[in-house]
């Protein structure tokens, strides 16, 4: 059961909605345009808010999806993490789409809200404590996202969850390198 869990995760997070939404409404592809990220930000960039919102809120859609079916199956709460995780792995690294995907963060919003929602005036309160510092978007909110174990922890969960969000931000960290290598160059 876990296993076809693990696997409907992965397949979810193929479901690129930068592609369908970009395809279907503007008739184009997106990953030849701008950065070529099939996420909400490049889908904002080159196409306006609607391209921005629709592509956002699918794509978190399916993180929270997974983890409420996990949920619903009454798998652990690891194991929902794992699928989290593993739907962003489907949203960077689509078979779909030749492995080239997005960065995984709209998934990784709509996932761990739907998980644990408390979590959010957190990041949010962290997210505004970085930015005057970096001044980037992109530092801060990767930044902010690692007060999410530490709330979580803080609030009950135990060891192993908070260890899989630690996973999945390195994952996130590690999708954003080259973001992250541009911003630090410009300081």
């Amino acid at each position: 059961m876990i296993w076809v869990y693990w696997m409907f995760s992965y397949l979810l997070g193929n479901i690129l909605f930068g592609f369908i939404v970009t395809k279907f409404i503007f008739q184009q592809d997106i990953r030849t345009g701008g950065s070529g990220n099939v996420g909400a930000r490049n889908a904002g960039r080159l196409y306006g808010k609607k391209a921005f919102v629709l592509t956002f809120l699918g794509d978190a859609l399916k993180g929270g999806a997974v983890v409420l079916a996990g949920r619903y199956l009454g798998l652990s709460e690891p194991v929902q993490l794992v699928g989290l995780a593993l739907a962003i792995i489907g949203h960077i690294k689509p078979v779909v789409l030749g492995f080239k995907g997005g960065k995984g963060i709209s998934t990784f919003i709509g996932g761990i809200l739907a998980f644990h929602p408390l979590v959010a005036p957190f990041v949010v309160l962290a997210f505004g404590l970085l930015y005057p510092f970096t001044k980037s978007f992109t530092l801060a909110g990767l930044g902010s996202f690692l007060a999410i174990p530490v709330v979580l922890y803080v609030q009950g969960e135990g060891w192993a969850s908070c260890l899989i969000v630690l996973g999945i931000l390195g994952l996130l960290f590690l999708a954003h390198s080259e973001n992250i290598k541009e911003r630090m160059k410009k300081r």
